[in-house]
């Protein structure tokens, strides 16, 4: 924890160490290295003139950096990517000449930001799969036990605790798609030149295209992409920035939402997150016990959301084929928004490793609200038996307005299901009366749904698929 000047919270409070080493100055500077490594590589088997020492000078001082001398000639030129020829080239003298050759600034540090954010995307897929393996078998244990669903947040038909998990997972689901596709769409600037036209590469290789273009395909296998921005400025497209933030802004959303639904069950005592043995849950209230990880999923969800919009506003004010007023803002909003779903999806999974369902809670509630919900079926059941559906529906409705207002007045349970017993319109006994209320019968194909989800949706995209090693939540 640094005691002078300000630390992110999202480094030493919320996201993992994995994900803060993607966005490190170790990862960024040496994956600088290796890209001039590879360029140097290509240009020689390309034949321009680079010696063997030069290049296995360069191999062999990957690492260690030498971060002081680069802040010195940093703060000497005001110019990070000079900086860093000059440091590795001191550090490999016989390559001293070459390192960046034909290259501009953009050479390493957009081929590198795409290097984290692909590594990054990677571990927010093996997250958002380990989630979803929680959601699945939690889903899964819980899918028969009905609770009180709601529309409006006001009491509606009965649903399954299974089934609204899968309803998150569903959400989920879909943002692990969209986060893999914006891996897999991620496009290798290359080696572009100054303003994209590759003029300073055709002027090493003699005026041979061929070579240059060889050049630039092999530089993007080099780093592991399968695809390129065959055509730019001399940056990559900041839609590319954009449209990945976006793919976590959608986890986010999800999250959010999750987050808010468990936080309304805790308030009705039907859910209880993970609540540990010496956790305080408040400075004055000894007693209580807030959803502070569901809570905290969704104060870091709407930062990620909110920096969305600051990717868009960058990607369009762009201008002609360079601009850089992108720099400071991208040093900030893209490791941000991956440090902060980051520290999203750790709670999430540590929210469902532990979940609390306090059953008799649900039942207890769901069974208060039950003569009414049981309504439309009673009056199904009672016109199949040959009432008529608009004279039984009147009396329904002033049935349930005064037994609603008798429970209001006197705090008893509701006596709906009596009153209609005894109403010969309807032609229902006690018996017939309590079966259409059973719970198990309300709640529909919850429990299948909950299983077809799982096989022919949520199984077959989670096939293979890595989790991440599970990250501690530190506070």
């Amino acid at each position: 924890m640094t005691t002078e000047g300000y630390g992110s919270p999202l480094v030493s409070r919320y996201a993992s160490a994995e994900m803060s080493s993607i966005f490190s100055p170790r990862f960024k500077f040496e994956t600088w290295r290796r890209l001039w490594l590879w360029l140097a590589e290509e240009e020689k088997r390309l034949g321009l003139p680079i010696s063997d020492e030069a290049i296995a000078q360069m191999a062999s001082r990957i690492s260690p950096v030498d971060f002081e001398a680069a802040e010195r000639e940093e703060n000497r030129t005001r110019h990070d990517v000079m900086a860093h020829v000059r440091v590795f080239g001191a550090a490999a003298p016989a390559a001293r000449g070459i390192i960046h050759w034909g290259a501009t600034s953009a050479y390493v540090t957009d081929n590198a930001d795409l290097i984290q954010m692909r590594e990054a995307l990677r571990l927010v897929e093996r997250r958002l799969t380990a989630v979803l393996r929680r959601l699945r078998a939690f889903a899964l244990e819980h899918r028969s036990l009905p609770t009180l669903a709601y529309t409006h947040y006001q009491p509606a038909q009965p649903t399954t605790v299974g089934k609204r998990a899968a309803l998150w997972a569903s959400d989920l689901l879909m943002d692990l798609e969209s986060v893999r596709a914006a891996g897999a769409d991620l496009r290798f600037l290359g080696a572009k030149g100054a303003t994209g036209t590759q003029a300073s590469f055709l002027l090493l290789f003699g005026g041979d295209s061929r070579k240059v273009e060889d050049l630039d395909r092999a530089l993007a296998g080099r780093a592991g992409f399968a695809r390129r921005q065959s055509v730019s400025g001399q940056t990559y497209s900041r839609k590319q920035d954009d449209r990945v933030v976006h793919a976590l802004s959608g986890v986010a959303q999800s999250a959010h939402k999750t987050g808010t639904d468990l936080r309304l069950l805790q308030h009705d005592g039907e859910l209880e997150e993970p609540f540990e043995t010496a956790q305080i849950g408040s400075s004055a209230m000894p007693y209580k016990r807030n959803p502070m990880r569901a809570e905290r999923v969704c104060s870091l969800a709407r930062h990620v959301i909110a920096l969305s919009l600051d990717t868009a506003m960058t990607a369009s004010t762009q201008w002609l084929e360079r601009t850089l007023d992108d720099s400071a803002n991208k040093r900030i909003a893209i490791p941000e928004a991956f440090l902060a779903i980051d520290g999203v999806l750790i709670l999430l999974e540590n929210i469902f490793s532990g979940l609390v369902v306090h059953a008799d809670v649900c039942r207890r509630r769901l069974s208060a609200e039950l003569p009414f919900l049981a309504a439309e079926d009673i009056l199904m059941e009672a016109v199949r038996r040959g009432g008529d559906r608009q004279e039984l529906h009147e009396r329904l409705r002033v049935h349930a307005r005064a037994s609603a207002d008798k429970r209001a007045a006197d705090g008893a349970s509701a006596d709906l299901l009596d009153r209609i017993a005894k109403d010969g319109a309807f032609g229902l006994d006690a018996a017939n009366v309590a079966a259409a209320a059973d719970p198990a019968r309300l709640v529909g194909r919850s429990a299948e749904q909950v299983e077809i989800f799982v096989r022919e949706e949520l199984d077959p995209a989670l096939a293979g698929l890595p989790d991440a090693v599970p990250a501690e939540v530190r506070v």
